[in-house]
């Protein structure tokens, strides 16, 4: 099954053709400029490319429910031109006859995880994307999640550690997960991107702290299986010994299964097994989704 992806990002788009194994034949990229000219340079990649189906892992907020009049619109984002803007629209228009699977950058990348990578085999699962931003996709009995809109994960407010004076990022909501942990909270916080401080400086400790914090919820609350963390701030893979201490502190036994209790957390807390191919490889997953629909 010929298959095509589109990791659509508020930075850049990534464009490939793959197949029903997560297995990318082609692939490229290019920035995230208007709608129109980001558009043709998609819709130009797929022209000669006979793919059966299409997926799409959009930048948010969008709307993926298909009995809305605005589905497949990326909806309230501040990234000029793109508001209110018809994506799945453009593409239907263009590949009038392919199926085109839709949600958000990281649903299908916890897709693209159950189906290809590190839940393999689970009916459940949660993926972080810990990054710019931070946003979250969720597996739930073998469904992904969808409500009023999609999983916000990133906007959940969080207590604020005793020594960290930071007010936040989030122009919305100060302390929240995003405001606290995301990559321009870190820099704003000490002054240097995450990619310039040390493995071993303390803004780690911290980043650790509130990620435990996050991924409590989300255990009390989603019971997944497994989580997995990606996004360029999870290249410090320094931060997994912390954040599964921290975890296991904050559950401070509640939840007596081994997964949690015992040194298997190693296990449970884990980097995406498609490494920086999980968003692409997503959109495979939905594309074949799509397909099979």
């Amino acid at each position: 099954m010929k298959l095509g992806a589109i990791e659509a990002g508020g930075t850049k788009f990534v464009v490939a053709v793959g197949n029903e194994n997560g297995e990318v034949l082609e692939r490229a990229s290019f920035p995230t400029t208007s709608p129109d000219e980001t558009m043709k340079e998609t819709i130009a990649f797929f022209k000669d490319k006979d793919v059966e189906a299409i997926g799409l892992g959009c930048f948010g907020p969008i709307d993926p429910d298909k009995n809305s009049p605005t589905y497949g619109y990326i909806t309230t984002t501040p990234k000029p031109g793109w508001a209110n803007y018809n994506i799945v629209g453009a593409l239907e228009e263009a590949f009038p006859d392919t199926p085109i699977g839709f949600d958000t950058d990281v649903n299908g990348a916890c897709l693209g995880e159950a189906y290809f990578g590190a839940a393999q085999g689970l009916d459940s699962a949660l993926y972080l994307t810990i990054g710019t931003g931070i946003g979250g996709g969720a597996i739930v009995e073998g469904n992904l999640v969808h409500g009023l809109l999609h999983p916000e994960m990133g906007h959940m407010l969080m207590n604020v550690r005793e020594d960290d004076p930071y007010k936040g990022k989030c122009p919305y909501h100060g302390t929240c997960f995003e405001g606290m942990a995301a990559g321009p909270a870190i820099a704003e916080r000490w002054g240097k991107n995450g990619n310039e401080l040390p493995a071993d400086h303390p803004a780690w400790d911290l980043e650790a702290w509130y990620i435990a914090q996050a991924l409590a919820i989300y255990v009390l609350t989603l019971s997944p299986k497994k989580i997995i963390l990606g996004g360029g701030v999870m290249h410090q893979k320094q931060l997994f010994p912390q954040i599964h201490k921290y975890l296991q502190e904050r559950l401070n036994g509640y939840i007596q299964k081994e997964e949690i209790t015992s040194d298997k957390i190693k296990d449970y807390v884990v980097y995406p097994g498609l490494g920086d191919n999980a968003g692409i490889c997503g959109a495979l997953a939905l594309a074949k989704v799509a397909k099979e629909d």
